[in-house]
């Protein structure tokens, strides 16, 4: 039986991850792999090599070693009309597509299909809130109340007539908050979770905090509300695991040495690195990696 996997080149990261079998997702498992897609990594640090820029989301859904795919980023709380934007680089984004009326809400329906592919392929795909030039903050809990309401209307379960990604359901959310104040987060999840728990599927909540704990803009919040995972960025950073205690967590790195500041490890020490933490931590769920154009602009394809 023939399945994809990644075969490591002299710029990337290599890890030993097995192969899981093709079927529902299971957020327990210890060898889950989560890339972020949407911002086109690859082609910021290489604007002219065209041929491996971010490609549509639902083309790297052939790959079996991926299991959970963050769309980044829902980047901007509050625009006109009360409504979030959202701003997925060369893909989808206010500057290149037209907005729902009164709005600054972009219209990806154009990546349902995309979005369900993955999906029926056994993956889970999340929106990432936040990310490093975001502008996400709530004024008091009553903001981040209503907040979750709109996210699972626009998102999820709910309905509405802005919907970015039109039918497409999403498996839940992302938190890649790197600014602002904690005001209004718990609140906000913490009634999120509420409809997600009543609504007719698995939805997951997952965050990524900087490694040094506690996460200076979240980590209140993942003390207080029940994560699904944690996406630890050990990168641009410098700490360790020993605080996170039971909470199911991923070490996150970079694709590529082009992926982030600081941080980047070759194939052979973050394999080493994964194995130490599978056995020491019962609680490891995975590698998360920064981002989908920079590992397939590093990495090529083959099968066994």
């Amino acid at each position: 039986m023939s399945r994809f996997l990644f075969a490591v080149s002299l710029s990337t990261i290599g890890f030993l991850l097995p192969l899981p079998i093709v079927g529902a997702f299971n957020i327990a498992a210890n060898t889950n792999l989560a890339v972020y897609w949407g911002q086109n990594s690859y082609g910021a640090t290489n604007p002219s090599n065209t041929a491996n820029w971010q490609q549509p989301i639902g083309y790297y859904c052939q790959d079996a070693t991926v299991d959970i795919i963050p769309m980044a980023f829902l980047d901007i709380f509050n625009t006109t009309g009360g409504l979030p934007s959202v701003n997925l680089a060369n893909t989808c984004s206010t500057s290149s597509n037209g907005v729902f009326p009164g709005s600054q809400l972009p219209n990806c329906t154009f990546l349902a299909q995309g979005i369900q592919t993955c999906q029926n392929a056994g993956k889970i795909v999340t929106i990432s809130l936040g990310g490093a030039t975001g502008a996400s903050t709530f004024a008091n809990d009553a903001q981040g109340q209503a907040f979750a309401q709109i996210i699972w209307d626009l998102f999820l379960g709910g309905t509405s007539t802005t919907r970015p990604f039109g039918n497409a359901v999403l498996d839940g959310i992302d938190m890649d908050i790197e600014g602002g104040s904690q005001t209004g987060y718990t609140a906000f999840l913490t009634t999120l979770r509420q409809l997600m728990d009543g609504g007719s599927k698995p939805y997951y909540i997952t965050a990524a905090p900087q490694c040094p704990y506690p996460d200076a803009y979240i980590g209140n919040t993942i003390n207080a509300v029940p994560f699904d995972a944690v996406f630890v960025q050990f990168y641009n950073n410098y700490c360790g695991l020993n605080n996170y205690g039971n909470t199911n967590f991923f070490i996150g790195a970079p694709a590529a040495s082009s992926a982030a500041g600081s941080g980047y490890v070759d194939a052979s020490t973050i394999t080493t690195i994964i194995q130490q933490t599978r056995s020491q931590y019962s609680s490891f769920g995975g590698v998360m990696m920064w981002d989908m154009s920079q590992a397939y602009g590093s990495w090529c394809l083959v099968t066994e």
